[in-house]
């Protein structure tokens, strides 16, 4: 049998499901169901996971059964089951579903290992109810068979009939649905395809789509694998470059969608086509209100429409009252608008124009009902476009921005709207979009807005170099006496640019140019909001924080407020106050309906990832990171991709998760010629996995570039990138100890001139160990314990742990081993309350080391003293001896002294006989009396 081709997603979810229910196999029978929507590829999973069930197979199974569901066969119970009854079954007149799951027991034959029979259905949801309620008692029954039973089920089916066979038994097809679902011993949903599985289906049919189109596939696809093969199928390849593409509805759904509307009575068809053109009308809009929907399509009994149209899988209501619905998704909607006639379209669209309250919604109706040039209408959106970016919300003046392009007659202000549309799109996160008319923009007459609107562009997707041309072209260009206005715009621009370049003067200077050229517009705003910043990275963040505390008591609620809370919860992060950090940057993440926060709130979300991790949340750390990773990368921001990546490769490595923490670092990489504000969290992130790792000498690796000029200032600036006792620890332990004194006098200084606590105590953490590998106890002794004076007030639990431990390395190599005992087990308690599995094994490894309460035996003269159990451990592990020297805090002379008696013990000549020998299972001895104390 020729192997099931399987996308990425879909093969990780496979070998998961081999991985749970794999050899060996349940001493129990079980009962899994694969749930995924309609064309999410449930048949393809099913055929893939069949294909590794079976003898030698890695689901072993002595017999293997696949059964189809055919929605013809409904009627007729046990239909499904005919290669599995007796026959002296098939042919009873009453079917009954436990006596069925009994005669199919009886059937099987035990045998010694694996399964006895895997029987899995492809399409339970349109198999007889009788075979499914079958196959569900077949693993409930007691026996000493060990069945195995998949079931796959669709979550919807639009435009399909309610079932007619499940009334014998007093089912609907819902309840059916979740009985089973109660009694699965596992769930499996299907997720949706991501962006690698596209690339792949692309190359099969010779496209090369940008990584763009790509995302936009995805959306409008839903994730479903049927939808985004039919799209590449039925668009044409060059059509992916046109930058006004309308995707169209995939084939098998569209033809699904339109037969679900010709089965609707006439209310009902008329108002799930308003729904559709409503939500056409406004991008921006969550739902659509009922009542207007109604008003627009002239329907007068809207409950019942709306019933109606839930039922057929049409329409979801978004409330418990069922006053707001929107279409399914995406495809549905697209359907139904390429079913409605022209001329119908048009009407609609002008009643919703004289129904919708929102006068920039009702002129995008204005236009859809007759797209043609219209100068009075353009300027009528472009007015509309400027009020709504005046508010914050760049997203809805986009969409009015880009109609009122399309309907200018003039050339020059045509392109000048679709400047402005385009620079919308990146101030409301949706940078996939802009980017289509990059081609485009380009082209046009240069001016300061498109060198504005290109640089701001290149700033989010993370070119650096692209960004000072652009803006510094624009800065040329602009009047600042007769443009003021976009002289402020092209200055904030600047101070985005940076911001991400960490240039703290500069983020000052371009911020006091805008407000000088044109106060209180809405660019000298944002830039007086991220001006703070500049100040702080300068030197004074107590300033910074009271001018923002100011601007707070007098902005009003809003997207420019929101800005400044960002800003503030950042710098109270950097002030050693992570629990004001918290709270202020969880108001700042959530992001408005207009769609004009996405930027900023992807800031806050990536510096409440470490503010959380800080206090010791991980969970949560990993959660918003997670999740502001997914969207940067959806939104095409790039520039914030590593920042979130920084805390997910960091929990990941301390908690020991190494695939997970390599996928993140991977993931976060910045090249050399991306923003200081991505290669910075870059670095860290590898630092970090380096350095639960104890490859120190990777730790220097990964940081060695931020000792560079171009990092100086702002990276260096105490709090804002806790990188500087990383490197210096590293610096120690691969044996650089002038470079790290000289390294740590210089921030040694900074922390004190800015009285930083957290940096200060940090640094004298790797202080301390650098007295500590001279042989100075005293010197470090006083090092370490002013480090957790300075972090007692502090809600630091990381921190603190990462001093305990490395005191109790430092007493442990100076012989102080009751010492070193009492803070390694402090260290570990709190590594153990944060989670990180990592950090409590090398505790155990140190605590052993150390022998203090290892109960002492007699020992023979060919046994491991407990110091060279762990060194031996650590070697046949793959460990070099300067990394074992590492990890114990030892000299590698010391190390080697060790593993020379190891192997004159153990009688090996070699690091791979002693690997060997630790990897054969240990001899059963017979246990002695504890021996007096050694």
């Amino acid at each position: 049998m020729t192997p099931t081709k399987l996308l990425p997603t879909r093969r990780r979810e496979v070998d998961a499901l081999v991985e749970r229910v794999g050899a060996p196999a349940p001493a129990t029978s079980t009962l899994v169901v694969v749930t995924a929507p309609a064309g999410g590829g449930l048949t393809t999973f099913l055929r893939a996971f069949t294909d590794e069930c079976g003898e030698d197979s890695r689901v072993p199974a002595s017999r293997v059964q696949r059964l189809l569901g055919l929605p013809w066969e409904r009627a007729q119970p046990g239909a499904a089951l005919r290669s599995l009854l007796p026959a002296r079954d098939r042919s009873e007149s009453v079917f009954s579903p436990l006596s069925a799951a009994e005669d199919m027991l009886a059937e099987v034959t035990v045998g010694a290992e694996g399964w006895d029979l895997v029987v899995v259905l492809e399409d339970a949801h349109h198999t007889d109810t009788s075979s499914v309620q079958s196959l569900v008692s077949l693993t409930r029954r007691p026996g000493a068979a060990r069945v195995l039973v998949v079931l796959g089920w669709c979550d919807e089916n639009v435009g399909v009939p309610a079932r007619g066979d499940d009334t014998a038994y007093g089912l609907g097809d819902g309840l059916l649905h979740d009985m089973v679902l109660a009694a699965a011993d596992h769930v499996v949903r299907l997720a949706p395809l991501a962006f690698d599985d596209v690339t792949p289906l692309a190359e099969r049919r010779g496209l090369n789509l940008p990584a763009l189109q790509v995302e936009r596939l995805l959306r409008h696809c839903g994730g479903r694998v049927r939808n985004v093969v039919e799209m590449l199928d039925v668009v044409a390849p060059r059509d992916w470059e046109a930058p006004l593409l309308v995707l169209p509805a995939p084939p098998t759904a569209a033809r699904a969608v339109r037969a679900a509307v010709t089965s609707l009575g006439d209310d009902a068809r008329r108002l799930v086509q308003s729904v559709a053109v409503l939500e056409l009308g406004d991008r921006q809009a969550h739902g659509v209100e009922v009542s207007q929907a109604a008003e627009v399509a002239a329907v007068g009994a809207a409950t019942l429409a709306v019933r109606e149209c839930v039922r057929e899988g049409l329409l979801r209501q978004l409330d418990e009252l069922g006053c707001s619905v929107r279409l399914e998704d995406p495809v549905s909607r697209r359907a139904v608008l390429d079913a409605i006639e022209p001329g119908d379209r048009a009407a609609l669209h002008l009643r919703a124009a004289a129904v919708v309250p929102d006068p920039a919604v009702a002129l995008r109706h204005t236009w859809f009902a007759d797209p043609r040039p219209d100068a009075a209408l353009a300027t009528r959106l472009e007015v509309e476009a400027t009020r709504k970016a005046t508010d914050g919300a760049w997203a809805a003046a986009a969409d009015l921005l880009l109609v009122a392009a399309r309907a200018s007659a003039d050339r020059d202000l045509s392109g000048a709207r679709l400047v402005a549309a385009v620079d919308a799109l990146v101030g409301a996160g949706d940078v996939p979009r802009a980017a289509r008319f990059l081609a485009e923009v380009e082209t046009l007459r240069e001016t300061p807005q498109r060198d504005a609107a290109l640089g701001y562009l290149a700033v989010v997707r993370g070119r650096p170099a692209e960004a000072e041309h652009k803006l510094r072209r624009a800065w040329d260009l602009v009047n600042e006496r007769r443009d003021p206005t976009t002289a402020a715009v092209v200055a904030q621009r600047h101070v985005l640019h940076a911001l991400a370049r960490c240039r703290a003067l500069d983020v000052v200077e371009w911020a006091d140019r805008a407000a000088a050229v044109a106060p209180g517009t809405p660019a000298a705003m944002e830039a007086a909001a991220i001006r703070g910043l500049g100040v702080a990275a300068g030197g004074d963040v107590a300033t910074a924080l009271a001018e923002y505390e100011y601007l707070l008591a007098r902005l009003p609620e809003g997207l420019v407020a929101q800005r400044v809370v960002m800003a503030s919860g950042w710098l109270h992060l950097v002030a050693d106050d992570p629990d004001s950090a918290v709270e202020e940057l969880e108001r700042a993440a959530a992001s408005d309906p207009g769609g004009g926060s996405l930027r900023i709130s992807l800031w806050a979300w990536a510096w409440l990832a470490r503010a959380q991790f800080a206090t010791g949340d991980w969970t949560a750390a990993v959660a918003t990171a997670s999740n502001g990773a997914d969207l940067a990368r959806r939104s095409g921001t790039q520039l914030l991709v590593p920042l979130m990546e920084w805390t997910r490769t960091q929990v990941y490595a301390l908690r020991g998760d190494w695939a997970a923490a390599e996928h993140s670092a991977c993931a976060g990489e910045a090249g050399t010629r991306g923003y200081a504000v991505m290669r910075v969290p870059a670095a860290l992130g590898c630092a970090a996995l380096s350095e639960a790792r104890a490859d120190y000498a990777g730790v220097v690796r990964a940081l060695t570039p931020l000792t560079q000029p171009w990092a100086r200032g702002w990276i260096d600036a105490p709090g804002f990138w806790p990188w500087a006792d990383v490197h210096a620890n590293a610096l120690v332990l691969v044996g650089r100890s002038e470079d790290a004194d000289a390294f740590l006098r210089l921030h040694e200084e900074r922390a004190a001139a800015a009285a930083h606590d957290s940096a200060s105590a940090r640094l004298a953490c790797a202080r301390g160990r650098w007295h500590g590998s001279r042989g100075d106890l005293d010197a470090a002794r006083e090092c370490f314990e002013r480090a957790l004076a300075l972090l007692a007030p502090l809600p630091l639990a990381y921190d603190r742990a990462r001093v305990h431990f490395s005191y109790g390395q430092t007493l442990r190599r100076a012989g102080r081993r009751a010492e070193a005992d009492v803070v390694l087990a402090t260290a570990r308690e709190e590594y153990l309350a944060l989670g990180a599995a990592t950090y409590v094994a090398r505790c155990d490894r140190e605590l052993a080391a150390g022998g203090v309460h290892v109960v002492r035996q007699h020992r023979e003269h060919d046994e491991l003293t407990t110091q060279e159990e762990v060194v031996a451990s650590l070697v046949a592990s793959g460990r070099t001896n300067k990394e074992v020297a590492a990890e114990l805090f030892l000299s590698a002379k010391t190390v080697q002294y060790h593993l020379t008696r190891i192997y004159a013990k153990l009688g090996v000549r070699s690091r791979s006989e002693l690997a060997a020998l630790r990897s054969q299972p240990a001899p059963q001895t017979e246990a002695r009396e504890p021996g007096p104390s050694t």
